[in-house]
């Protein structure tokens, strides 16, 4: 009898170890995905919005950024920025530029950071290629994909939730075009500051576990594992109920020793 009991009760411990490597996995993936809405920049006069992922492996990240009402016709810089305070800047970071009211790049450092990568199509993705807006997406909606090399550092900031997506390039006056309205940009002169200041942005943060739930147009997914957690409990439970079974038999001649 003792020993049926203790059969049943390892089959039980088995069905719960048959689902926690499942939940262990998904834990893993949680922790290796991260996401964000990218919402407009306050005083900047933008209306467009958008989401990004980043699935982190090592030092190997793949970058998606989905973006929709920007200012069309025109190539829109964006980086993932570090080593800031991990957010986005709010209106109290405005200054005067050019008589306007508006956040530059450099207003919203102290938010976002510096530039860690940039999101190019193609080629570098260092910091130098920060203003490189041959190779940037263009237009007013956008779908950006690539796998590319991030720094120890800016791998750091994405893991500890410090990361910022910033896209930029604004329609400040709506003339549909880059214009001189708010002064040449701070970040290089030769550039309308409308070209260069922050239009969307938004701090990356670990998915949870089974996927992206950004709210904002990401898909959630189903975790894959789930038929395996649910398979552990079915055994566990009916497990359980055996051993509930075997304990309510009366005892028989042999079990009386």
């Amino acid at each position: 009898m003792r020993k049926a009991i203790y059969c049943l009760a390892a089959a039980g411990t088995l069905g719960l170890s048959a689902g926690l490597p499942a939940t262990a996995l998904a834990d893993s993936s949680a922790g290796t995905g991260y996401q964000t809405s990218l919402s407009p920049v306050p005083t900047n006069h933008v209306t467009g919005s958008g989401s990004a992922t980043v699935s982190l492996s090592g030092d190997q990240a793949t970058v998606t950024v989905d973006t929709t009402g920007l200012l069309a016709g025109v190539p829109h810089a964006m980086h993932i920025h570090v080593d800031g305070m991990g957010t986005c800047p709010t209106a109290a970071a405005a200054t005067d530029l050019n008589g306007h009211t508006a956040i530059s790049t450099t207003d919203g450092h102290p938010a976002y950071g510096m530039i860690g990568t940039s999101l190019t199509t193609s080629g570098d993705t260092s910091p130098n290629s920060g203003l490189a807006v041959d190779r940037f997406p263009t237009g007013s909606s956008f779908h950006y994909q690539r796998t590319l090399t991030v720094t120890d550092d800016v791998a750091g900031n994405i893991r500890d939730g410090k990361a910022v997506i910033v896209v930029h390039g604004i329609d400040y006056d709506g003339s549909g075009k880059f214009t001189n309205v708010l002064g040449a940009s701070d970040l290089d002169p030769k550039l309308p500051q409308t070209a260069t200041a922050p239009a969307l942005c938004g701090a990356l943060h670990a998915m949870p576990a089974g996927g992206a739930a950004t709210g904002s147009g990401a898909t959630q997914h189903r975790p894959d594992n789930a038929g395996l957690i649910a398979g552990g409990s079915f055994l566990l439970i009916a497990a359980g109920a055996g051993t509930w079974v075997l304990r309510r038999r009366p005892p028989t001649g042999a079990d009386r020793s």
